[in-house]
């Protein structure tokens, strides 16, 4: 039976913790060297029989003195025994990345269940060497970063989930807002890791959280970041969600209604008064948010002498913004109410027809026998300063 002379540890890798010395014949006349930044540890017969530090060593049995009673080796001599030699890696802390499985969390901005991600990476070193071998590694030969995520993938999971939904919770940060957070929150979960690997013989140097995302591999984060990236879009664009789900059902509902003039729905109606020198996008959002009804066309076909439909609230014309319509001015932008005579509806001043309803608000000619009222388009005689209907001067 051959005897190893020489024991040693020649790294290949910066990722392994712990390394086992594929031969086990040694005698007390072997050399151990160890290398800076590691620690052998020698175990036999389920027992721990010593542990060296950096340097060059000789096994005998002064520095391994358990030799004696578990091989009955005396003093002096070139004697044979077998043990495992680990050679464990105290250098500077491996860096692990890791990242989460899916989580749901009540988001407080949009007020529903949303599934998030969240991936970083921490720090170890192995501060206790025996313990380490002892408790992770068993019948491996070697135990690198890889053995210990897979080992520990599941409380990890567990832990660091849990850690980030009360965070965001109790502090009511929503999606959107959590990478200001992602320092307070690494500190958060930072020290229960520290806790939990401590039995294990590490030490842990850091823990950071670089990202808590939307999980779009879900079917419900794909639809949420669709939702989102239309509501970017919109922002962008210039109106709101709301308004454009008012569009379309406006859109929607003037398809079901017969006998319009020349066939114009509320997109030709909100089209022409944009066309006229109509508010522009507040106008339009203003004829979004204005749905109106069929009656409400049939009055406006008739011309302005038909009587205002009061509504107790209006949209401006010229912000969007809903205000009573007892006011005469918009109290957000300070915009005039100029109420359609049909409607109510808030135009611009410059509108040509209402772009809720369609109703004429200016003549485009001369009426036969006299003027419009460029206001509310009744006819008057000529030599009348005032509109009779809407008291706009009108000489």
């Amino acid at each position: 039976m051959a005897f190893i002379d020489m024991v040693e540890w020649k790294p290949d890798s910066n990722d392994v913790f712990a390394w086992k010395y594929p031969e086990s014949n040694l005698s007390t006349a072997t050399q151990l060297v160890v290398r800076e930044s590691q620690e052998a540890v020698f175990f036999s017969k389920g027992q721990v029989l010593g542990k060296f530090g950096p340097g060059k060593h000789k096994l005998t049995t002064d520095n391994l003195p358990l030799l004696r009673n578990l091989f009955g080796i005396p003093f002096g001599g070139k004697n044979p025994f077998t043990a495992e030699v680990w050679f464990v890696n105290k250098a500077a802390p491996l860096t692990i990345d890791w990242k989460t499985t899916s989580m749901r969390f009540m988001d407080p901005d949009y007020g529903q269940m949303i599934p998030l991600t969240a991936s970083g990476r921490y720090g170890l070193k192995v501060i206790e060497a025996e313990k380490f071998l002892i408790q992770l590694v068993g019948t491996l030969e070697k135990f690198t970063s890889y053995e210990l995520t897979d080992h520990f993938m599941g409380p990890l999971i567990a832990k660091t989930n849990s850690s980030i939904v009360s965070f965001m919770t109790a502090n009511r940060v929503g999606i959107n807002s959590i990478a200001a957070h992602l320092d307070n929150l690494s500190m958060f979960i930072g020290q229960p890791m520290a806790e939990f690997w401590e039995p294990y013989g590490f030490s842990l140097t850091g823990f950071y959280i670089t990202s808590v995302d939307l999980d779009t591999s879900t079917p419900d984060g794909k639809k949420i970041a669709e939702a989102l990236s239309d509501r970017s879009a919109q922002g962008i664009a210039g109106y709101t969600w709301q308004q454009k789900q008012s569009f379309g059902m406006a859109n929607n509902a003037v398809n079901q209604v017969s006998g319009i003039n020349s066939g114009m729905g509320i997109m030709g109606v909100a089209m022409m008064a944009n066309a006229f020198g109509g508010g522009g996008g507040g106008g339009m959002g203003s004829a979004m948010m204005q749905t109106p009804n069929p009656n409400q066309y049939a009055m406006g076909n008739t011309g302005g002498a038909a009587s205002m439909n009061k509504r107790a609230e209006v949209f401006c014309s010229n912000c969007a913004k809903k205000y009573p319509s007892t006011s005469k001015f918009c109290p957000f932008c300070g915009d005039a109410y100029n109420p359609c005579p049909a409607c109510g509806a808030d135009n611009s001043s410059s509108a040509k027809r209402c772009v809720s309803c369609g109703t004429q608000l200016q003549a485009e000619t001369q009426q036969a026998g006299g003027n419009a009222c460029s206001k509310c388009g009744t006819s008057v005689q000529p030599g009348i300063r005032f509109c009779p209907t809407c008291g706009n001067k009108l000489m």
